[in-house]
């Protein structure tokens, strides 16, 4: 082949490859030795889910005492359905102090508004480890403890009616030793007999006999510890009222909640509401994001 025909068909195959690049967009002509446009590429069209996430606040789900994180699993699902972003930090419950600091810790990593929503014991934890920090919108009470500073968890039982209430707690309790445990101190759990009735009631045998043999103890140091300046003070409050929890009556959950200013919401349902009443619980969590 002569030289000028070679010159003739390379120059030929280069102006097709670029009339094909060019007609398929993958040469665009720029400036500066980058691509034209850079930085302003667009989401595809309806892709709004993570435009819709950055807008609601994140919610964080609190375990109470005798529970773990998989408490919450039915409330998780729907506020996730809702696109919600949802945390479901585990609750050491060593004692009010140490649990609340974990949970204070866990909340300063998240940015942006914070929906804090605790469970049972749950309810004192939130209401230490929220104290000084803005990003806390609002918080949820679900048949929770609502402390004022000073108070333990065990005074604010009041209403005979609890299965908790009785003058020897070894009635209700089996105390296990635990390593590094201060004098005194001991890993409490309830008996596996009484926790269907106690603290699964309205769940039925079977379910109860599982949560019982899967609780995780608390510490009985949380029993007498006092409560610190309370978030409620000034962050706005809802609350969940089971109207048959055995474990903290509706009597001392009202009384707790009124003090606190908390918009309140009964259910027909037991300690466990969350569980048993999953949608009545998201509906007062969602209505603390929106508030």
């Amino acid at each position: 082949m002569s030289h000028d025909r070679f010159m003739r068909l390379t120059k030929w195959r280069l102006i097709t490859l670029v009339t094909i690049l060019t007609a398929t967009g993958l040469l665009v002509a720029g400036t500066g030795g980058g691509p034209a446009n850079a930085g302003t590429a667009t989401a595809p069209a309806g892709n709004t889910s993570a435009t819709e996430a950055a807008s609601k606040p994140s919610i964080v789900l609190v375990h109470g005492a005798w529970a773990d994180s998989g408490s919450w699993d039915a409330v998780v699902r729907r506020l996730q359905g809702m696109g919600y972003t949802v945390y479901v930090p585990p609750n050491p419950l060593r004692g009010l102090s140490n649990d609340s600091g974990t949970i204070a810790d866990f909340l300063s990593t998240i940015p942006g508004p914070i929906v804090l929503v605790g469970h049972s014991y749950g309810g004192a934890v939130i209401t230490n480890a929220a104290t000084g920090n803005t990003n806390v919108k609002a918080l949820v009470y679900v048949d929770a403890f609502i402390p004022a500073a000073g108070e333990v968890v065990s005074q604010l039982i009041t209403d005979p009616s609890s299965c908790l209430a009785v003058p020897d707690l070894s009635t209700v309790l089996d105390f296990v030793p635990f390593p590094g445990a201060p004098a005194g101190v001991f890993d409490a759990y309830v008996k596996q007999s009484l926790f269907p009735g106690c603290f699964a009631n309205g769940l039925g045998a079977a379910r109860g006999g599982v949560l019982a043999a899967t609780q995780r103890p608390l510490s009985t140091a949380a029993f007498a510890e006092p409560s610190g300046v309370p978030a409620w003070e000034t962050i706005s409050s809802w609350a969940v009222v089971g109207t048959h929890d055995h474990v903290i009556p509706k009597s001392d959950q009202l009384a707790m909640a009124n003090r606190a200013h908390a918009h309140f919401t009964k259910v027909d349902a037991p300690h466990l509401s969350m569980i048993s009443s999953p949608s009545a619980v998201v509906r007062v969590i969602v209505e603390a994001a929106q508030a």
